[in-house]
């Protein structure tokens, strides 16, 4: 929530309890022209009371745990406020409600007001009223307050584990992207530049333009493009690459590096590990606001044995589905065959329009 935002939030529960005492009051006393009126002189006892709870209350002793605490305060400041509501009702509101209906009606009585000021202030009946009306409206409002808070928190904690998440996709990346430039050195290729220059503009794409939580799918499938060249300059004839990939609508947005893990995934497993000819298929398909991203590799016919598989035990599978289930909880789905001679991934996500989401 922005800045702007805080320092407007007084002024949403000012309203809400505006519009709630006035609905009371006004449906009351058959008159909304009174009831602004009564409502304006007793705002500022259901605000003060409200900031007593929200801002001292609940901060200093509910939210450390301190329930005995907060439960003797809340039974202290009850009729402490409901005192105040009186005196307010007796000396002001009551006063200007009986001028307001003689106004109207000569014939008008208020058998209550006759009383002295102490009887007034001390009547069980009206006592009950006071507590009851300056509980509803405050209790309200500070239910308002908390589920913002709650909502607040549960999006920083999202983000928390977003960041996290990124944060471990880009230096497994990383390594990755060295090893294979390793494995070009060794042979003392002539591509190995060639290559240096690509992984140079990924990674660039990968730390910086990646911060952003949505980019477009257009600028994600170039950087995926990028990344299947200088696998295929590795590999050259060795490998039965088809790709089919289609160009999206500019307007359409995407969470960073989401369809990168499963293309390295099919190098990592397939190409890397087939002895014979391997091969890998990609397709992407834009059909409207949906995103079907589908990857196939071929599997060894002798499994190799390392500390990760085609499964969803590396980083880079484990860590997309979490992100999709962060990112786009309703709007994916995403589904994998694990048979003996290949391995076929698909993913599909339902992506939002340039401008929104971001």
């Amino acid at each position: 929530m922005t800045n702007r935002l805080q320092a407007l939030r007084p002024l949403f529960y000012w309203l809400i309890s505006f519009s709630l005492l006035l609905f009371i009051y006004g449906t009351a006393y058959g008159s909304y022209e009174l009831g602004i009126v009564v409502v304006l002189i007793l705002l500022p006892v259901h605000m003060c009371y409200f900031s007593l709870i929200s801002n001292w209350i609940l901060p200093r002793f509910f939210f450390r745990d301190k329930y005995i605490q907060t439960f003797l305060l809340l039974l202290l400041t009850m009729p402490l406020i409901a005192i105040l509501y009186r005196f307010v009702e007796v000396y002001i509101t009551n006063p200007y409600i009986f001028k307001f209906y003689t106004i109207r009606d000569s014939s008008f009585t208020w058998p209550s007001l006759s009383l002295s000021r102490w009887k007034q202030l001390t009547h069980p009946g009206d006592f009950v009223n006071a507590i009851e009306r300056t509980n509803t409206v405050a209790w309200i409002c500070v239910t308002v307050k908390l589920f913002i808070l709650w909502n607040e928190r549960k999006r920083v904690l999202l983000q928390s584990e977003l960041n996290f998440l990124k944060g471990q996709l880009h230096p497994h990346f990383l390594f990755n992207s060295l090893n294979n430039l390793y494995a070009l050195s060794l042979n003392n290729s002539p591509q190995t530049p060639e290559v240096v220059l690509g992984l140079s503009n990924i990674l660039r794409y990968v730390l910086y333009e990646c911060t952003s939580e949505q980019v477009l799918l257009k600028r994600d499938i170039e950087i995926l493009s990028n990344y299947i060249s200088l696998e295929k300059l590795r590999y050259e004839k060795r490998l039965e690459l088809n790709v089919n990939m289609t160009s999206p609508a500019n307007d359409l947005k995407i969470a960073p590096l989401l369809m990168l893990p499963l293309v390295e995934n099919a190098f990592k497993h397939g190409a890397a590990e087939t002895t014979e000819m391997p091969w890998i298929n990609i397709d992407l398909y834009i059909h409207e606001d949906t995103m079907i991203f589908k990857v196939a590799n071929s599997k060894p016919e002798q499994p190799v044995i390392n500390n990760s598989s085609p499964k969803f035990n590396g980083i880079g599978l484990h860590n997309l589905q979490q992100r999709l289930d962060l990112l786009y909880p309703g709007r994916h789905t995403f589904t994998y065959l694990n048979e003996a001679d290949c391995f076929i991934a698909e993913l599909n996500i339902q992506l939002y329009l340039k401008g929104k989401h971001s």
